[in-house]
C-alpha cells in the first residue's frame, strides 16, 4: 500500500521535474485519461458500444422540433411540410420583416 510519505515524495519529484506551470496541465490530462478509462471499463462491462447505429436520428428529431417551433412562432403552418420547406418559409418570413 502506498503511504502518505511516498505520495509526498512523488509530488515533490514531479514539481522539480515538470515545474509549477506544468503540474495543473498534467493533473488535468491525468484526470481526463482516468475518466476516459472508467467510461471504457463501464461500457465494456455493460457490453455497450460508443458507436450509435443511427447517430443522426436523435439530432435530426431535435433539429426538426426546433425548426417547427420557430415556424409556429412565425405563424407558419407546419403540417405536411418538410424541414427544408419550413426553413425556406422561415427565411421568407424573416426577409419580409
Amino acid at each position: 500500500m502506498i503511504g502518505s510519505l511516498e505520495i509526498v515524495i512523488v509530488l515533490v519529484a514531479a514539481l522539480f521535474i515538470f515545474g509549477p506551470d506544468k503540474i495543473p496541465e498534467l493533473a488535468h490530462a491525468a484526470g481526463k485519461a482516468f475518466g476516459d478509462f472508467k467510461k471504457a471499463q463501464l461500457s465494456a462491462e455493460l457490453g455497450v458500444s460508443d458507436l450509435d447505429i443511427y447517430p443522426d436520428t436523435k439530432a435530426n428529431i431535435d433539429i426538426g422540433d426546433k425548426i417547427k417551433d420557430i415556424a409556429r412562432s412565425s405563424g407558419i403552418d407546419v403540417h405536411g411540410k418538410s424541414n427544408d420547406e419550413l426553413l425556406a418559409l422561415i427565411e421568407e418570413a424573416a426577409k419580409a420583416k
